[in-house]
């Protein structure tokens, strides 16, 4: 890893590291677009879910999990397990209050980036949701490719995130991150290998924020 992509992540890193484990906090102030956010990761879900050939429903993944909000609103009501990533200590903390330690359906809470997280089960669904940009676009790849290895049959990996309205990447330097335009993602994807199945954008969202298109990928036979 280079010095300059070293400062990006550890940039990062200490910027979530002062944000408050809040629904506030993690949604960078728009604490109150949560309910409709959810929503419309329900109705996609639900349509994953509703496949020809659905995914099942044992095991699912957060990814850059923050304080769990939607692995306890969104993926626990449906699957019998859900695995966390995040690499923020007082975010894992506050997940496991939020979702509950004694709480079967909550499995194994992985503290690390995901530049640098490896899968070590088989999942039915991996949903990755505002993390992504947190990652150059050969990490990303190599992290894709890792999640499509990781996947079980029938299995989809979702990923929800800022889009930006023109064609150009937007630098974000209080973050360290970066939002890309659709077609950067879909060059992402296919270096990837995996193949949209299902696209929507969110709405009930404010005009002042980033478009937010969620994309359903299975590799590409």
């Amino acid at each position: 890893m280079t010095e300059t992509e070293r400062t990006f992540y550890k940039k990062a890193a200490s910027y979530w590291a002062n944000v408050p484990a809040t629904i506030d906090g993690v949604l960078g102030g728009f604490g109150h677009i949560s309910d409709a956010d959810l929503d419309g990761s329900k109705a996609f879900l639900t349509y994953i879910l509703n496949l020809p050939k659905p995914p099942n429903t044992k095991l699912a993944l957060d990814c850059g999990a923050g304080i769990g909000r939607i692995a306890k609103n969104l993926l626990i009501p449906k699957f019998e397990k859900v695995d966390l990533v995040e690499q923020d200590e007082k975010f894992v903390s506050t997940a496991k209050q939020l979702i509950g330690e004694d709480n079967e359906k909550l499995g194994t809470v992985y503290q690390i980036g995901l530049q640098q997280f490896k899968p070590q089960k088989t999942y039915d669904v991996i949903w990755c949701q505002w993390v992504l940009g947190h990652l150059n676009d050969y990490d990303l790849i190599a992290f894709l490719e890792r999640c499509s290895e990781a996947l079980a049959e029938n299995g989809v990996i979702v990923i929800k995130e800022n889009i930006t309205s023109s064609d150009e990447i937007e630098y974000d330097d209080d973050d360290s991150s970066v939002t890309r335009p659709v077609g950067l993602m879909q060059k992402i994807f296919e270096a990837a290998k995996l193949e949209i199945i299902k696209t929507s954008v969110q709405d009930n969202f404010p005009e002042e924020i980033y478009p937010v298109h969620t994309f359903a990928l299975v590799p590409m036979d």
